[in-house]
């Protein structure tokens, strides 16, 4: 594949990434379906882990390093997202009353915890970017499975945002718009790292194995738990049925994508 083609892919991939999370965030917010987010976070889960352990990690294992470099670079990711995390940049709320944005404790805040959101969003959408950029630097079949990866856990994501930006005293077209400006960080991210990464090939296997790290801190720090907190038998069938569906559906874009 061509240069011209990678960039076209990753510049479609990014962008729409962000603008689609965004539309759908605001469909469900506006249409009062925000219940049915914690489906999204089950299927999001599965898919999360299935782009890392079925996909990313393959291709990273296959690179000119050794498993164990790789590996250490995994969990040199997983430490750095958990530090970030702490810091409030790379935070992830899917639910309308995330503690880490307790909207809750000043109801006069004049936006400040939407700004918050707002900032830390764009560096998270920045991120992304580059991942997908790195992925299909890789391969394409590996850059269309990120991407898809990146858009189930944004969507949820991003109702928790558009909530929380309305509770802010945010009214419904500026929420949007703000959201809608911030997905905008992915699409910088992806063409930024094209450019960078062309003069930097051997740094894409290590982002790849950064994206894998991600992926699974992602779904296994911060989504998993939340699930926990509805223990029924019902829920935790439908939560297991919809990870498994998340796990299939990227090993079959995969399949697809190869054959």
């Amino acid at each position: 594949m061509n240069s011209m083609s990678t960039l076209s892919w990753i510049a479609a991939a990014s962008l729409l990434g962000g603008v689609l999370s965004v539309a759908c965030a605001a469909l469900f917010a506006l249409t009062a379906r925000a219940a049915w987010v914690p489906m999204l976070v089950g299927y999001a889960i599965g898919a999360l882990l299935g782009a890392a352990f079925l996909e990313m990690l393959p291709h990273a294992f296959e690179g000119g390093e050794s498993v164990r470099t790789v590996a250490a670079t995994v969990l040199a990711g997983i430490f750095v997202f958990f530090i970030l995390e702490k810091l409030v940049l790379w935070r992830h709320c899917h639910v309308e009353d995330c503690e880490v944005h307790d909207h809750h404790a000043d109801a006069h805040d004049h936006g400040r915890s939407g700004m918050l959101i707002l900032v830390g969003d764009s560096f998270h959408n920045f991120v992304d970017g580059i991942l997908i950029a790195a992925a299909f630097l890789e391969d394409t079949q590996l850059g269309i499975v990120t991407a898809l990866a990146v858009i189930a856990h944004e969507i949820p994501q991003e109702v928790g945002d558009f909530l929380i930006l309305l509770h802010s005293g945010y009214g419904r077209t500026r929420a949007f718009m703000l959201n809608l400006l911030s997905s905008l960080a992915m699409f910088a991210g992806g063409l930024i790292a094209y450019f960078a990464l062309q003069t930097l090939q051997e740094w894409v296997q290590t982002i790849i194995a950064l994206a894998a790290a991600s992926m699974i801190y992602v779904a296994v720090a911060d989504l998993i738990p939340g699930l926990h907190k509805r223990r029924e038998l019902k829920a935790t069938l439908s939560q297991s049925a919809l990870i498994a569906l998340g796990v299939a559906s990227i090993w079959l874009v995969g399949y697809i994508t190869r054959h």
